[in-house]
């Protein structure tokens, strides 16, 4: 239920292709047309569109909160497809490289793995909402200007590999705030001597909240239920 009066945090399980924009707008109308007012409305973490999974839109008074849920850390399954990369690192783009794949063993890729655990700098992709020079990286990019994205400290907790049927490597990760999923793709490839983007993507948890608590969006009409 949506309290307005005290604020409320919902949880959504953004579909794909979803902005996170358009799920906070969906929310933001429905509000509007039930209680008949306008309400301050916000989310707590962007996920790309080709992303699904938990996404917390911060109602009334619990909008004070989005930097609170921010700061937690994020679970995410998902796979990489090894032997080829993209610009933006996931499937947004077409493959731009291919790379051979032969070489690599099960055990190299649970090795791989382990080395991500742990505190690092991450160069985010050129593909990202980052802002330079007064500008979005990924609207430079797609202008074909030179995009130099500085590295930022982010930590890896836990890298566990669910599964692998090659070129499909299947993961879940906890990781700190602002980590990007699409350059662990990016990275594990490189130190597998070879390539990989992100093929799929699912944030399974923020902080205390959790994807089996969310509400889909084509069920929010039961939020309103009294």
């Amino acid at each position: 239920m949506i309290d307005i009066e005290n604020g409320s945090a919902i949880l959504i399980d953004k579909p794909y292709t979803w902005t996170s924009f358009q799920a906070v707008n969906k929310i933001k109308y429905k509000i509007n047309h039930h209680y008949g007012k306008k309400i301050k409305i916000g989310h707590a973490g962007t996920l790309d569109p080709l992303a699904t999974g938990l996404l917390i839109i911060c109602i009334g008074k619990y909008t004070k909160r989005i930097e609170e849920f921010q700061n937690t850390d994020k679970e995410y399954t998902g796979s990489f497809t090894l032997g080829a990369t993209t610009p933006s690192y996931d499937l947004e783009h077409s493959v731009d490289e291919t790379f051979p794949t032969n070489h690599i063993k099960e055990e190299a890729i649970f090795e791989v793995a382990k080395q991500f655990v742990g505190i690092q700098d991450q160069v985010p992709p050129l593909f990202s909402a980052k802002w330079v020079d007064g500008k979005r990286a990924y609207k430079l990019a797609r202008e074909n200007q030179d995009v130099v994205l500085k590295a930022k400290e982010i930590e890896i907790k836990e890298f566990e590999i669910t599964s692998i049927d090659l070129p499909i490597v299947n993961f879940r990760i906890v990781c700190t705030k602002g980590t990007y999923i699409r350059s662990i793709a990016r990275d594990f490839g490189l130190n597998l001597q070879s390539g990989a983007y992100l093929s799929s993507l699912c944030r399974t948890r923020i902080g205390d909240f959790y994807l089996k608590d969310a509400t889909k969006i084509e069920d929010i009409e039961t939020l309103f239920l009294p």
